[in-house]
């Protein structure tokens, strides 16, 4: 039986690189169709609408949400791992992803914060920026500039609505229809749960497919499951504070 990551004995641990999600039916066109699946990227796209890019979660669920991704790459990777509030890093070997990299650096730079909520609000400040910016150099968003009130903002839209709507079309169908997920899939199902997102992803379902839902996630491997209780702490801080300020 395979053991998560983190577990004892690690010699007995399967290395998941990112795991894929299953084969889309439609392939995005151009460079977009090689781009190994990340955890973090699809959230990105589940978080937006595949067709405006307008956010579906307000600022602090959505930032939170894709720092708690890029932990969770890590994670899936084996070189970090969580317990009982705490990020600890497993191995130091630097990933292919830039941004893996940059993430894992940082964590080894500063052994002396292992508090998993405080790399949460850490990570968040640029983890929008960060994510979009490497789905943009592999193509699987473009850059549209908006005007407003005389200002004007950067905007990221999918190149491919086949490909953005993907995750979202395939874990709420798996859900409505009560079945396991795999590791990338819980993983996306576990951050969907913790931001809030599950509302909108399960919109007109019964019930028992939230509680399905639910039971997948809390069935999850322990690390996984301690990293979303942070998330959900993180994000639940930041909501407070914006309530009283």
């Amino acid at each position: 039986m395979n053991r998560p990551p983190g577990a004892a004995h690690e010699e007995a641990i399967p290395i998941y690189n990112d795991p894929a999600p299953p084969r889309r039916p439609v392939r995005a066109v151009g460079i977009a169709a090689a781009v190994t699946p990340r955890i973090a990227n699809e959230f990105f796209y589940m978080a937006h609408d595949d067709q405006t890019g307008r956010p579906r979660l307000f600022d602090t669920a959505l930032a939170s949400g894709l720092a708690a991704a890029l932990l969770a790459e890590l994670y899936y990777m084996r070189r970090i791992t969580f317990e009982h509030g705490k990020v600890h890093v497993l191995r130091t070997i630097p990933p292919n992803d830039w941004l893996q990299h940059v993430v894992l650096d940082r964590l080894i730079a500063q052994p002396q914060h292992t508090d998993t909520r405080t790399w949460l609000t850490f990570l968040s400040t640029a983890a929008y920026e960060q994510v979009a910016t490497r789905m943009w150099q592999v193509g699987l968003l473009q850059q549209h500039q908006v005007s407003r009130l005389w200002r004007q903002r950067t905007v990221y839209l999918p190149t491919d609505i086949n490909t953005a709507a993907w995750s979202w079309a395939r874990l709420s169908q798996q859900v409505r229809n009560y079945r396991q997920l795999d590791h990338f899939d819980v993983a996306l199902a576990g951050l969907a749960l913790h931001t809030q997102l599950d509302t909108a992803l399960l919109d007109g379902a019964p019930y028992s497919a939230q509680t399905h839902l639910r039971q997948l996630v809390n069935q999850s491997w322990l690390p996984l499951r301690d990293l979303l209780a942070d998330l959900s702490s993180v994000i639940g801080a930041g909501v407070l504070s914006h309530r009283t300020t």
